[in-house]
């Protein structure tokens, strides 16, 4: 089974299991880590915005035109974010790194 790392905000680093057709969200969910996902992955906000590492940017399929609208509202957008509900695991992924961003904004909240 692929496996995943997840940094941390504070810089730890968890090493997961993640099951090939299972998002990068449902796999932070299943292992306790911080990420919000208030939409539930239905790509209606960013609070799953994730960094991935660039050596593993690359390997990813190409954003979609909603993704990357969700993305322009995420706090500390870099060159390499992500939504995690839009990361599929394939075996090809292996190894992924994805951090957690500092913060998040949740517009779903009123």
């Amino acid at each position: 089974m692929p496996r995943m790392t997840f940094i941390n905000v504070d810089g730890s680093k968890v090493e997961v299991d993640a099951p090939v057709g299972v998002s990068v969200l449902e796999i932070s969910r299943a292992n306790d880590i911080d990420i919000e996902g208030a939409c539930e992955g239905a790509l209606a906000c960013s609070t799953c915005h994730v960094i991935v590492a660039p050596v593993d940017f690359e390997r990813l399929a190409d954003a979609s035109e909603d993704e990357e609208f969700m993305l322009d509202l995420a706090f500390g957008l870099t060159a390499t974010s992500r939504l995690g509900c839009q990361i599929i695991m394939a075996e090809k992924l292996d190894g992924l790194t994805v951090t957690l961003p500092a913060e998040t904004t949740n517009m779903m909240e009123g």
